[in-house]
């Protein structure tokens, strides 16, 4: 049997092969990001809107222009999007062949685990390739941290995406809940601009892409502190990996039929 950190090693390499061998996948996480910005700015204007800091105390107001609010909130809402179905894509396929690595002496921590390397690897590479767009438009106040919040919506749907994948055995499903979720939440109710008008704003704040949203539209716009929302996204992606991996394990559980104790030796 292989050593731990040999099992973990050949499972990355798997892992990160196989996701590379599809191409058009690849290369979809960078065109679908560049169209959702091609959109937004030949359908946006550039006259002021204000909304508000939710997460800042005293939600005080910002104006800037619609455009720029609006790159910020797709920025955020594509690299989630992407992150979702690439997690599920990585839990859902080969199943049953990682079940049979699980019989040769895999871990399904390790197997996961690899699958997460591999997730936030492609998080942190397509969150700051949709960043590095923004400056074509406009320059954001502090760039850095505006990537770092791309990063953590990828990383809070990406873990939802682990935890669908984990649950449903059929792709259908998995993508009808990752649609239903990423695009009421993080491709519409975090709008700034619809979040400024909006009645029950305590069920926007306890949707995934909230805190993410937070810290990208702080982060662009204003020098105010971004704790609370690295905190929020942290806590959530943590709970949704927790839960991915409690399923992922019980999904992956082998069991042996006892030995009958009346079956001569």
């Amino acid at each position: 049997m292989k050593p731990p950190d040999s099992r973990f090693g050949t499972a990355l390499t798997l892992t990160a092969r196989e996701l590379l061998r599809n191409r058009v996948a690849v290369l979809m996480l960078f065109i679908i990001p560049t169209l959702f910005y091609t959109i937004v700015a030949l359908t946006t204007r550039t006259a002021k809107v204000p909304f508000k800091l939710a997460s800042v105390a005293g939600s005080p107001l910002a104006q800037v222009s619609e455009r720029s609010s609006s790159l910020i909130f797709i920025g955020t809402a594509a690299v989630g999007l992407l992150a979702a179905f690439l997690g599920l894509s990585l839990v859902q396929k080969n199943i049953e062949a990682n079940r049979r690595l699980v019989l040769c002496g895999y871990r399904p921590a390790e197997l996961i685990g690899a699958r997460l390397v591999v997730l936030l690897v492609v998080v942190a590479v397509v969150g700051t390739f949709v960043a590095e767009l923004l400056p074509l438009f406009f320059t954001p106040e502090r760039f850095v941290l505006v990537m770092a919040g791309f990063a953590l919506a990828g990383f809070v749907y990406g873990c939802y995406g682990l935890l669908v994948g984990a649950i449903f055995r059929r792709e259908l499903e998995g993508i009808l809940f990752i649609s239903l979720l990423a695009n009421i939440d993080a491709g519409w109710l975090q709008n700034p601009v619809y979040y400024a008008g909006a009645q029950n704003q305590v069920i926007i704040r306890l949707l995934p892409a909230y805190y993410p949203s937070q810290m990208s539209i702080i982060a662009a716009f204003t020098r105010y502190g971004v704790g609370r929302a690295v905190t929020g996204s942290l806590v959530y992606g943590s709970a949704f990996l927790a839960l991915a991996l409690a399923v992922y394990f019980l999904r992956m559980r082998i069991r042996r039929p006892r030995p009958n104790p009346m079956t001569p030796v």
